[in-house]
């Protein structure tokens, strides 16, 4: 498994790996040299789109299945963000993710008591994450697998997100609950 790390500039059209184990950025993406973005040794690819932004000390990790993370165009991932590949993270267009947010699209099997927890594996997926278009998301929040943020929502900071979240609404805490809806 190899690590990738970058400096801060706008790098050339870059593909790392081979067919099976790929990170794609685009020319005009801008990731921070103090990125972490590891290459999968399960076939999870990891593509970021033109002008998205990577900023320092984010972790993109193929943990926990072969899900594929797209980072969508104009989409900012900031300072301290985990992201695993899971069951796969799709972000659209113009996300503003703040510091210190994780991405989780897995489920650790955990009921045989009889067993230690490291040696049960995963649950089947929830469908992964995706978080569509114009959504803004708080510092520290934690987005789970099944998560489904819908266009132009927004999810305050210290929030937990496990479900659908509608379009064009506010919502914080946890549990998450709506407490407006954006005009």
């Amino acid at each position: 498994m190899g690590v990738l790390l970058l400096p801060f500039l706008t790098c050339l059209s870059f593909n790392y790996g081979d067919s099976e184990n790929v990170i794609d950025i685009h020319p005009n993406a801008k990731i921070s040299k103090w990125a972490d973005i590891e290459d999968s040794v399960r076939g999870s690819r990891i593509v970021i789109a033109a002008f998205a932004c990577i900023d320092s000390f984010v972790k993109i990790k193929p943990a926990g299945g072969t899900g594929d993370v797209v980072i969508g165009e104009g989409s900012v991932v900031n300072s301290g963000c985990v992201l695993y590949t899971g069951n796969g993270i799709q972000i659209g267009k113009d996300v503003a993710i703040a510091s210190n947010c994780t991405f989780a699209p897995v489920n650790h099997a955990y009921q045989d008591k009889k067993r230690r927890i490291c040696e049960q594996g995963f649950i089947p997926s929830k469908g992964g994450i995706v978080i569509e278009d114009d959504v803004w998301i708080g510092a520290n929040c934690v987005i789970l697998d099944g998560a489904i943020l819908r266009k132009g929502c927004v999810i305050g900071a210290g929030s937990v997100v496990r479900s659908e979240v509608p379009a064009y609404s506010v919502n914080v805490g946890n549990p998450l609950r709506l407490v407006e809806w954006r005009k």
